[in-house]
């Protein structure tokens, strides 16, 4: 009976899959066949960047997922409570890995909070940032205040470089406040991060060791998320910067409790020792999460600046000097945090897509067509 039903299937889908058109040739009946193409149903309409879409994550906010040197693994972060975890923590994966009732393994404490994660051009370690050294527990992550969005901004956050077992091996910064968002250079020689060590939010560069620091912004304002250009020349990163006397107050006045609303923010680049800075974008809303095409020549990121309510955000490409912006994604609700893979073959990033309309932020990996 359930070889019988299977038959029946086969035939169905091949009706539905394949156009027959019989015609008469002399004596002979020729038969032939157009293949339908099936959609990958993860791709919306007009993504055509996305040559196939992949869903890696199956619950919980994931997020931050970068390649390894090789491109064989990646690292994420992940607060899915059904991998026994409280808030943020940071897990490894091989690049094909699904994770739909499984766990991919922590290489993080899974104590405290931690952020930002990337590998080491030696394939073998990681860098990230973690709160534990404060306390074991979960830092409290307030939302909102005074009805506005918010980000926390930890004091208790220092860099870390463990191996892929999770064991630390070396603490790469000792400042009071906060040190996190590291990224490292592909040319693997250099670690860009932010930092409040000066009473601001800027941007340093370190060695891998963590010798050698060097602030590389100095403008009031949140610059982070920063990563470099394949080439390791180059610099792009987001940042708030307030300009009104007004804006000036509340900014200062968030960051003495911890806090930034990111809110309000755009686009920067410079050279990898901070000069030739730049505004790139000039759009309004929240742009953030950019990271450069394997060209070197444009810039992929989120913003949903044409939004009017906030959301949805989409991936957008933009020239390194401004122009030719172009939308990548078309979902109605978040897409962001995308990174190539060093080979330019494969584009990880986190979305709300395909989660039954809940609050889901998964991980999924296009192979991208330009």
């Amino acid at each position: 009976m359930k070889t019988r039903v299977f038959n029946l299937l086969l035939i169905a889908i091949v009706c539905f899959s394949c156009k027959k058109e019989a015609k008469t040739e002399g004596e002979k009946t020729v038969v032939t066949s157009e293949t339908i193409e099936i959609k990958n149903p993860l791709i919306y309409t007009d993504e055509v960047h996305f040559k196939d879409l992949r869903q890696v994550t199956f619950g919980g906010d994931n997020a931050e997922a970068y390649w390894s040197f090789d491109d064989k693994q990646i690292v994420f972060q992940s607060n899915y409570t059904k991998w026994n975890v409280s808030c943020d923590q940071m897990f490894l994966m091989h690049a094909d890995d699904t994770f739909n009732g499984t766990v991919p393994p922590m290489v993080s404490t899974g104590k405290g909070r931690t952020t930002c994660s990337y590998f080491m051009p030696d394939n073998k370690h990681i860098i990230y940032a973690s709160t534990h050294l404060a306390n074991e527990n979960c830092p409290d992550t307030p939302l909102r205040k005074n009805g506005k969005y918010i980000w926390p901004v930890y004091d208790t956050f220092d860099i870390f470089v463990a191996d892929l077992e999770g064991n630390i091996v070396k603490q790469l910064t000792n400042e009071k406040g906060y040190d996190a968002e590291p990224t490292v250079s592909p040319k693997g020689d250099k670690i860009v991060f932010t930092s409040t060590r000066s009473g601001d939010l800027e941007l340093y560069t370190m060695n891998l060791d963590g010798s050698d620091v060097k602030q590389i912004t100095d403008e009031l304002g949140y610059d982070g998320g920063a990563f470099f250009s394949p080439d390791g020349t180059k610099i792009i990163f987001r940042s708030s910067r307030p300009k009104t006397e007004k804006e000036i107050k509340d900014y200062k006045d968030l960051l003495a409790e911890g806090l930034v609303e990111p809110t309000d923010m755009e686009l920067y680049i410079c050279n990898a020792d901070g000069s030739d800075l730049r505004q790139l974008t000039d759009l309004g809303n929240a742009n953030w999460s950019p990271f450069f095409h394997p060209s070197g020549k444009k810039i992929l990121f989120s913003s949903n600046f044409e939004a009017e309510r906030g959301f949805p955000f989409n991936l957008y490409l933009i020239d390194i000097d401004g122009k030719n912006l172009e939308r990548v994604t078309h979902g109605e609700t978040f897409d962001a945090f995308p990174v190539f893979s060093n080979n330019g073959k494969k584009l990880a990033f986190s979305s709300n897509r395909n989660n039954g309309g809940g609050r889901d932020t998964n991980l999924f990996i296009a192979e991208w067509q330009d």
